[in-house]
């Protein structure tokens, strides 16, 4: 592989990896907002839950961003675009969690398939773990939306 080729993947790596940073860190306004804008009856542990991924999303993007600086980039200081629907149900806010967690699985397997081109194992099973995570957090959310009669 010849410097150009090296390179060139570096700016490929580094720019999803400045991709996935924003989109984490904008999970962690959205879901520190969506634990605020909890109420009735179920607040206490939906509003936990809401905080336990804000402080996961956090984890991942300290992870994204040190792998963006070991490999000599620089973290982007603005995170995603992050909309609201203005409509706080339980269900709303579910199905818009359900979207983010399909972002980040689509984030993550791209850069699965980017880290195989460029041979750095490292970096493509730590985007496989993520792959993981974020699919089981859709699972999960999945779970969260359906009645308790349904299969």
């Amino acid at each position: 592989m010849s410097i150009t080729e090296k390179s060139y993947q570096n700016e490929k790596v580094l720019g999803l990896l400045g991709k996935i940073y924003q989109e984490e860190m904008a999970g962690v306004t959205r879901y520190l907002h969506y634990s605020f804008m909890i109420m009735g009856h179920n607040r206490i542990p939906i509003q936990k839950w809401f905080r336990a991924n804000a402080t996961e999303s956090m984890d991942h993007a300290t992870i994204i961003g040190e792998k963006i600086t070991s490999l000599g980039g620089h973290p982007p200081m603005v995170a995603a675009t992050t909309t609201e629907s203005n409509n706080h149900s339980v269900q709303q806010l579910l199905e818009e969690s359900l979207t983010m967690e399909q972002v980040a699985v689509d984030l993550y397997k791209e850069l699965v398939t980017v880290a195989e081109d460029c041979k750095d194992i490292a970096l493509e099973e730590l985007a496989r773990q993520f792959v993981k995570d974020e699919i089981e957090h859709a699972d999960e959310v999945r779970k969260m939306m359906r009645q308790p009669d349904t299969p």
